[in-house]
């Protein structure tokens, strides 16, 4: 079975992006690309006959979640991930470091591996950079990633240096423990804001050379701004031929800044966590469906959006789903949340190619500045 390859395509004049094709045993990716996050091995309330037809070309899934329930074993002897979910196209598994960091209780974190109770039960875990390699050997997924230590911002520098030392070892270790050649296991680029921390994680990650490289530890407190700051800095430091995956960072506006600043893979739970809770994303802005303005609105949720939702279903029929607490309702709004971030990214591929992207970024930009003199108003 081949492994998993990185090509560019073509490049933005005005910008630092990349038009590329990430090959997998499972399929190609056209690159930039957003990836539903489908936790518990499946993307909430969604079919993967729905993903496909939304657009999706890559799911996530969670480590810590699917080693803890139904467990790692359990979906090895059930043909790996891509049976046990219904889905023959790529998937993305994170090592479950952020998740233990963020949920778990943890008991004792050392040079070794981390050392935590499970939320479900209250158990001991022990979770070391070996067992996370394994664990996602066993899942079978496409892409892998290292196990590393995310430090929640805003942190002492102290801390930063500590988890940038610990994700450089776990890495290599990551890479001594890989067997199967047919998985493309990722780096984790940590540091925090502090520029010098992150190329001091980068060029030690090269240096163990993985297939691509993740940048972790944003949007876990600190500003968009900031964070953009960040990524125009950095972002095209990381190796020109390796694809480059942004962790766990997902608003339009965020997506098309970092495609600017040279990335090509990004996962956030926003589509579908907004569309449980009533928001829909559209060209004209952000839909709070609850509003008793849409209670006789025959209109789709977004006249510009070919998806399933907006062909069948009005605005007012999405608002009367919330209110009568139907599940159709969050279902309908996550479908068409994630078409619109796959429609999303088939605009930017489609400037990046035509050499137009600043504009489009810029266009972005204005609106995003409008939207929140709006809200500033109300």
């Amino acid at each position: 079975m081949p492994g998993v390859s990185f090509e560019i395509i073509a490049r933005d004049g005005g910008t630092r992006a990349r038009l590329g094709r990430l090959a997998t045993p499972h399929g190609q990716i056209s690159t930039p690309v957003f990836i539903p996050v489908g936790t518990r091995g499946a993307v909430k309330g969604l079919t993967p006959d729905q993903l496909r037809d939304a657009g999706t070309e890559i799911v996530l899934a969670n480590t810590y979640h699917l080693a803890l329930r139904p467990g790692a074993e359990t979906v090895a002897e059930l043909g790996g991930l891509h049976r046990f979910m219904s889905w023959d196209a790529p998937i993305l598994t994170d090592s479950g470091g952020y998740q233990v960091f963020s949920l778990a209780t943890l008991v004792e974190i050392d040079d070794g591996g981390v050392t935590f109770r499970s939320h479900l039960d209250g158990r001991l875990v022990r979770l070391d950079p070996g067992r996370a390699v394994r664990i996602q050997e066993q899942l079978g997924a496409d892409v892998i990633l290292v196990l590393d230590e995310c430090a929640r911002l805003p942190a002492e520098r102290t801390d930063l240096e500590r988890a940038v030392a610990r994700t450089i070892r776990w890495a290599a270790e990551c890479r001594r423990a890989q067997t199967r050649p047919d998985q493309a296991l990722f780096g984790i680029v940590q540091g925090g804001l502090d520029l010098d921390l992150r190329r001091r994680c980068l060029d030690a990650l090269v240096a163990i050379d993985f297939p691509g490289y993740a940048v972790g530890g944003l949007s876990v407190g600190e500003g968009p701004e900031e964070m953009a700051a960040l990524l125009d800095a950095f972002g095209w430091r990381m190796p020109e031929d390796r694809p480059r995956y942004l962790m766990g960072v997902g608003r339009p506006i965020d997506l098309i800044r970092a495609v600017a600043a040279g990335m090509d893979l990004f996962d956030c739970v926003l589509p579908t966590r907004n569309g449980r809770n009533s928001f829909a994303f559209t060209a004209a802005g952000t839909l709070r469906l609850r509003n008793a303005k849409y209670r006789t609105d025959d209109r789709p949720l977004d006249e510009t959006c070919g998806c399933y939702a907006c062909r069948r279903f009005s605005r007012a029929y999405l608002r009367h789903l919330f209110l009568a607490d139907e599940m159709l309702g969050p279902i309908l709004a996550s479908i068409h949340n994630i078409a619109y971030y796959h429609h999303w990214m088939r605009r930017i591929r489609a400037a990046l190619a035509a050499g137009t992207l600043a504009r489009l970024l810029a266009d972005a930009e204005a609106a995003e500045k409008a939207a929140a003199h709006e809200d500033a108003e109300c």
